[in-house]
């Protein structure tokens, strides 16, 4: 399950409820956003089904990714018990980040 998120109130409650969260930064006029999104939709929903996913549009939200010290997009953040165990920024490799997580994953959640 993926969702929008407009308040950085809204994107703390969950990190604090939520075992894992995947936080996805993007703009509407970034191309490489609109291109790796789905490749990590499709990942997360097939290997990681129980880390919630997020979507911030940057420009919408600009408080959010200050809060993060974000300054480029795409950017990925993942926390899992409430604190964040990966960044991925600008040049993703789904791959890395699937491996990454995929250990830790295995121990919290399954």
């Amino acid at each position: 399950m993926n969702e929008e998120i407009t308040t950085l109130e809204e994107l703390q409650e969950l990190i604090s409820k939520e075992i894992g969260v995947l936080v996805y930064f993007s703009t509407p006029t970034c191309n490489v956003c609109h291109a790796l999104k789905p490749k990590i939709i499709k990942e997360f929903e097939t290997n990681f089904p129980k880390i919630k996913q997020v979507f911030i549009d940057s420009s919408i939200s600009p408080e959010i990714p200050a809060h993060f010290n974000i300054f480029s997009v795409p950017t990925i953040l993942v926390f899992l018990d409430s604190k964040e165990f990966a960044r991925e920024s600008r040049n993703v490799s789904v791959p890395v980040l699937v491996s990454n997580i995929e250990r830790v994953y295995k121990i919290l959640l399954d």
